[in-house]
């Protein structure tokens, strides 16, 4: 075995292999440039495993029964940044164009059911940041249908801390004082853990967005999906906007990256604003 703390390279046949195992159960695609990502966040987990190079590694996760292996990969290379009220203005649509909508609708129905899909949702800022606007605008008690939000995401280390909802001041910078006051509360060591009121919005669950059918009983009113579609190759972007399509209502929204776009041969949506689209009735 190496010393501890040498680096071991990877070779090329050791990177496709990889990258070809990534693909194929995650969608994510990656490329030549992300090579020295791999080796770096992967060397340390080798010397602890004992590997002394990749190609062990890998022969490891595909002989591991649990699957474990492979969702530890995963997890290592998975890039999760992400921030409260990242590219505030799709919140402002959600909170004057989207909401009303729906406050209108539930009022002439009755009903309380809202049902919103944050997908990706990495260490849970977006998905509370959602919750805070639903809190704002509709009332934190309004929902007695149960979490009006699904989080997902690939990460278990992620969504472990999202469930947590504890965040260093520097990350809840960008949130307002009379919203940090409201839905958050410090902790013995200076942190902010994200309030009751707030967290009985969200339900966070595993799930990887290359299955080919989700488990979801009803459709979305809208789903975020922000700054995923960046790490996937251009057929699996396209087949994971028709299955996105599938579980959103007509008339739904979608809020994607700035980054992103969901394709000339997308005829299921209508372009509303940037990366902000409509599912077009009986599509």
């Amino acid at each position: 075995m190496e010393e501890t703390g040498s680096i071991i390279d990877i070779t090329d046949e050791e990177f496709n292999a990889i990258s070809v195992l990534v693909r194929e159960n995650f969608g994510i695609n990656l490329t030549e440039k992300k090579r020295m990502l791999v080796k770096g966040r992967l060397n340390k987990r080798l010397h602890q495993m004992g590997h002394t190079n990749f190609q062990s590694y890998y022969d490891w996760i595909i002989q591991d029964p649990t699957g474990m292996g492979l969702l530890e990969l995963v997890d290592k290379i998975s890039t999760n940044h992400t921030m409260f009220f990242r590219e505030a203005h799709h919140f402002l649509f959600l909170e004057q164009e989207v909401l009303p909508g729906i406050a209108e609708r539930m009022k002439r129905t009755g009903s309380r059911d809202l049902r919103v899909w944050c997908a990706g949702c990495s260490s849970g800022e977006e998905a509370y940041t959602i919750a805070m606007v639903l809190a704002e605008n509709l009332g934190a008690d309004f929902f007695t249908a149960g979490p009006p939000i699904l989080a997902t995401d690939i990460s278990l280390t992620v969504l472990e801390t999202a469930i947590a909802g504890i965040y260093p001041p520097d990350r809840v910078e960008i949130v307002s004082r009379p919203l940090l006051e409201k839905y958050f509360e410090t902790t013995d060591d200076g942190q902010y853990a994200v309030k009751d009121t707030l967290k009985k919005l969200v339900t966070f669950r595993r799930l990887n967005l290359m299955r080919e059918h989700y488990p979801f009983k009803g459709r979305f009113d809208f789903i975020f999906c922000r700054n995923v579609m960046i790490y996937f190759d251009q057929t699996t972007k396209e087949r994971l906007v028709m299955k996105m399509g599938r579980v959103l209502q007509d008339g739904g929204y979608i809020f994607i990256g700035h980054s992103e776009t969901l394709g000339r041969k997308n005829t299921e949506f209508a372009y509303l604003q940037p990366a902000v689209y409509i599912k077009k009735a009986g599509s």
